[in-house]
């Protein structure tokens, strides 16, 4: 992170005490996010939590939102993850469907790590806040992007008369995806197990990015 993004509000940049401090302040945001809604969670109670003031807070964040959207800017950096995996992932035979699952559970994980952030960019981005809808249009594009590339590799000539395209292709499996892992609980609500739900996907990706039914 430069020193411009960490620069306080009188435009300072903090030193390492204040640098630690506004850590604990994202710290405590995001903990206080697993258990406290949005509208509720109040600068005071964060501050608290944080064993500082109000005034230390806004020395760092203007409002508790501008706080919320670093949180979400540092999770989108860990998209890469995913990205990497599917760049580098064999996506042919038995590997191939071993590739697919493995991105299912890179999914499901970053949801149950980042779910508190992410309810948060949901909804901001739902209501039209384009700060929070342009870190989850870069977050899940990244990752469409990577898996266009390796269907138009998998399937340098794909068959039929009218092929599918390969981006369109991506982007609905990538929210296929997110969807899946956002909603997950509720499908066990349902009656149907994450696992079955991950194999299902599994499938899907394979014989998308592959254009073959997976493998026995």
């Amino acid at each position: 992170m430069t020193d411009s993004e960490l620069r306080a509000a009188d435009g300072r940049v903090p030193g390492r005490r204040g640098r630690a401090t506004r850590t604990r302040l994202l710290e405590c945001t995001a903990d206080m996010l697993a258990t406290t809604s949005l509208r509720d969670l109040k600068v005071i109670d964060i501050a608290r939590e944080a064993s500082t003031s109000p005034a230390t807070f806004y020395q760092y964040f203007p409002d508790v939102e501008s706080a919320i959207l670093v949180l979400a800017e540092e999770m989108a950096v860990d998209t890469t993850v995913m990205v990497d995996h599917v760049r580098q992932a064999e996506w042919k035979g038995k590997a191939g469907y071993e590739s697919a699952l493995v991105l299912t559970d890179r999914f499901i994980e970053f949801w149950e790590q980042y779910r508190p952030v992410l309810r948060v960019v949901e909804l901001a981005s739902g209501e039209g806040d384009r700060r929070f809808g342009k870190i989850r249009s870069k977050m899940l594009n990244s990752v469409t992007v990577a898996l266009s590339d390796a269907i138009k590799v998998a399937q340098p000539k794909p068959k039929g008369d009218d092929p599918l395209d390969p981006t369109a292709t991506a982007g609905v499996l990538v929210a296929m995806l997110a969807n899946v892992a956002s909603h997950r609980y509720g499908f066990e609500f349902w009656g149907i197990r994450t696992d079955d739900a991950r194999r299902s996907m599994a499938h899907l990706i394979y014989w998308s990015v592959t254009g073959q039914r997976p493998p026995a």
